[in-house]
This record gives C-alpha cells, sequence and structure tokens, in this order.
C-alpha cells in the first residue's frame, strides 16, 4: 500500500526541483525526505528517482505516481470538506495568503464581512507574492490565497491548485508631470504610443522575481523597449509617490489610483491585471473557503468593479 505522506513528498519533490527545497518548505531534514522517498520506492517496486548530476529527477513511472498523487490529494482534500461541512457552523484558524495591494484594498473588508457572517472564524493574515501562493497552498501553510495574474504573465497551469475569478482592473502608467497635465490623461491607444514617450526614461517596477516586474518588463518590451530600471519596490504607493517627483515611470493597478499625489500623471493602458481566490484542488466546498470566496466578493462589489 502506499503511503499518501511520501505521495506528498514525491509530488513536492516534481513541483520545488530538488530534495532541500522539499525539506526546506515541509520542515524535514533533507536525510528524512530521502530516507522516505527511498521507501516509496521500494512500496511502489520500481525506481521512481534517478541521479542527473548531482541533482535527483523523477523517472517515467515518478512522473505517473505524481499524476496519481495529485488526484489522490485531491480527494482527500475533497473528503477533509465534506466532514467540514458536517460540522455545525463554521469557526477555527483560516490561514489567508494576500499580494501586498490586497492587503488594505480587499482584505479588511473581507474580514470585516466574514467576522459579521462567521464570528467563530479566526482569520490570520500574511503577505505573500502570487508566485509563491502554490507552493504554500501545497504545503499546508495557507487554507485560501488572493492571487492575481497580469496581460503578458499569466498564471502557470497547476493541477493542484483551484481557483476562482474576484476582481479585473486596467494597468496605468504613472508618471511625473507639470501641475497642468496631473491626473488622468490618454495619450494613444497601442503600447508603443502610451509608452513609447518613456522609452528612454529609468522605470520603476517591482522586485524581480515577482509576477509584477515581469509584467513591466515585458510590456515594455512589447512596446518596442528594453526598460532602463532604476528602483524596484513593490508598494505600489511608493510608485506613484517616485513616479511623482520624477523618478521615473511606472505601473500601478486602478485600486492603487484611489489616493495618488496630485503630481503624478496617470495614464490608461490596454492591459489588465485579475485578482483571484486560490485553494487547494478539491477544497472549493469546504465551509471556510466558501465564506471567504463569498465574502471577498462582497468586498470587492462594494469597493471596487465587479468580478469579471
Amino acid at each position: 500500500m502506499l503511503d499518501v505522506r511520501r505521495l506528498h513528498l514525491l509530488r513536492e519533490l516534481d513541483r520545488r526541483g530538488t530534495i532541500a527545497a522539499v525539506a526546506e518548505a515541509l520542515a524535514f531534514t533533507a536525510s528524512a525526505v530521502s530516507q522516505q522517498l527511498g521507501v516509496l520506492e521500494r512500496e511502489a517496486g520500481v525506481p521512481l528517482l534517478e541521479r542527473s548530476g548531482r541533482r535527483v529527477v523523477l523517472t517515467p513511472a515518478g512522473r505517473t505516481l505524481v499524476t496519481h498523487a495529485d488526484a489522490v490529494l485531491e480527494r482527500l482534500e475533497l473528503a477533509v470538506s465534506e466532514l467540514a461541512g458536517a460540522r455545525e457552523g463554521i469557526g477555527g484558524p483560516l490561514r489567508i495568503g494576500t499580494f501586498p495591494s490586497g492587503g488594505p484594498a480587499i482584505v479588511p473588508a473581507t474580514l470585516a464581512e466574514l467576522a459579521q457572517r462567521h464570528p467563530a472564524l479566526e482569520p490570520m493574515v500574511q503577505e505573500i507574492d502570487s508566485a509563491r501562493v502554490s507552493d504554500g497552498l501545497r504545503a499546508g501553510e495557507l487554507d485560501v490565497a488572493l492571487v492575481h495574474d497580469y496581460d503578458f504573465v499569466p498564471a502557470s497551469p497547476d493541477t493542484t491548485i483551484d481557483q476562482v475569478p474576484l476582481l479585473e482592473e486596467p494597468m496605468y502608467l504613472a508618471t511625473g508631470g507639470a501641475p497642468a497635465v496631473t491626473g488622468l490623461v490618454t495619450r494613444g491607444e497601442t503600447l508603443a504610443e502610451l509608452l513609447g514617450p518613456w522609452a528612454t526614461s529609468p522605470w520603476i517596477t517591482a522586485r524581480d522575481g515577482t509576477t509584477g516586474h515581469a509584467m513591466a518588463v515585458r510590456a515594455c518590451q512589447a512596446a518596442g523597449f528594453q526598460p532602463r530600471i532604476r528602483h524596484q519596490v513593490n508598494d505600489f504607493r511608493t510608485v506613484l509617490a517616485l513616479a511623482a517627483i520624477g523618478q521615473g515611470a511606472g505601473f500601478v493597478p486602478e485600486m492603487a489610483t484611489a489616493h495618488a499625489p496630485e503630481d503624478v500623471v496617470l495614464t490608461r493602458l490596454p492591459l489588465f491585471r485579475r485578482s483571484k481566490v486560490a485553494f487547494r484542488a478539491g477544497g472549493s466546498t469546504h465551509p471556510a473557503i466558501a465564506a471567504f470566496v463569498t465574502a471577498a466578493r462582497t468586498a470587492v462589489g462594494a469597493t471596487a468593479a465587479p468580478p469579471y
């Protein structure tokens, strides 16, 4: 009989790439992970791993087993959800991940809605980049998370995670300007027309390795130039403040423009950011997760554009 916990380790090795990364994510030692995977190979009766230089990679049989592990773990998540539904009331801890700009714009209103409807629920929020959410959910560090993707940076397919849509919002170019031209302006229709005037200017992007950074670089490349990045900050308020004093051009989503400085110029772009609620596959019927989705959609409907 194959052990479910060892199947989980094999799946994490497939996703994370190294035994050391699996050990760090799941609070094991590397030797313990190796030993458990060795036991799983003996249970399976066929080689699941092979050496490739200093690393191990999955054999064809190992990759096949990961596919079955995904299905098994999804069914277990569904079972947990159904058992939770059989209990009376919704309560206990709910670990919530959020991207930074979702904190002030979405999370407080969502938690207020949850507190009113389900006072026994104990939400616990932590900021996390969307690129790390899948790992956090699979490792059990998170139960649910707000995530987003952009045009030019679509979310990578991941059969271990389910998502439901929450909000679609346009992106804006933030630049400095004289008071006579501050506020919301339009300077063309195509990316080349809108971004081209700042092709040689310094740029403000999110930190390297984030989806926001990748979006900024790819949008500029689509407009015909490579951005000369001067500042890397993840906080959109800082992007707006730096742009307002002429420190560069940057991208911000619509929800970040509500409190833009007076001296910033905002140009709407034909680009969009899509926010979603993510959770482990099989978890959509879990009462706490369903309650969070309902509360988030209510909060978005009250504070921003409607879900797409």
